[in-house]
């Protein structure tokens, strides 16, 4: 079982914090270009808002209140600490478990201050839910279930075996997130590029606390010893 090193929070600001906060940077950029000089893009989202609302039916009302809630910060934080945990019985490796919760952390850590920064109201359509009091940019719903599932993708494909089951949660896993977004323009809580931001969010995030995990790793191996090497060089 590997011990907790300094080393691990170092990597951690250095190849989690550090990219974190460049991607604040671009997606602040984008925010405030879409509130500001480019705010005209409004009017061509405005009517994908408009699609969604003529199209509300019965049948699809409840369904997009389920999808709507896998984004919910209760709900997202719950289904990690489930994950963490699994990770980390079936493992025992802490950095490996971790992950998922890093994940999420950063792009809630990104959402908090974008919304603070970038301050975009909601669109222009009958809100089906109470809209939590932050701004419609980024989709945090959105950006949190990208997160955790798109965490969880890489690291079925990196360590599940069977082809089945890995296909299996590579697929559900890519699927949450996008049915997330689709429930929040539906239900009429989000602009099309507050999603589109909220998804590039969660993404980035995911990849970053995997590649740390993978720095980490790759650091911890011990160095082969002299007699392995010589048997390596006299074996080629």
């Amino acid at each position: 079982m590997a011990r907790i090193h300094w080393q691990d929070g170092r990597d951690l600001l250095t190849r989690a914090v550090a990219p974190g906060v460049v991607l604040f940077a671009v997606l602040a950029g984008f925010g405030l270009l879409i509130t500001g000089p480019l705010d005209r893009l409004d009017d061509a989202e405005d009517k994908v808002t408009d699609a969604f609302n003529r199209n509300r039916t019965d049948f699809w009302d409840p369904i997009s209140w389920v999808c709507s809630r896998f984004g919910n910060t209760e709900v997202v934080i719950g289904v990690c600490l489930i994950a963490v945990a699994i990770i980390w019985w079936r493992t025992r490796e802490w950095r490996w478990a971790v992950v998922p919760l890093i994940a999420i952390s950063l792009q809630a850590t990104i959402f908090l201050f974008l919304t603070l920064l970038v301050g975009r109201q909601r669109p222009p359509a009958i809100p089906m839910d109470a809209s939590p009091p932050t701004s419609s940019y980024p989709s945090g719903h959105t950006g949190a279930s990208t997160a955790l599932y798109f965490s969880l993708l890489l690291m079925a494909a990196a360590r599940i075996e069977r082809a089945w089951l890995r296909r299996l949660l590579m697929t559900l896993c890519a699927i949450v997130p996008f049915l997330v977004g689709i429930a929040r323009l539906y239900r009429g809580a989000h602009h099309i590029s507050d999603v589109v931001a909220g998804m590039f969010n969660g993404v980035v995030c995911a990849v970053l606390a995997y590649q740390w995990y993978r720095h980490r790793a790759r650091a911890e191996r011990p160095a082969p010893s002299l007699a392995s090497a010589a048997g390596q060089l006299k074996r080629s």
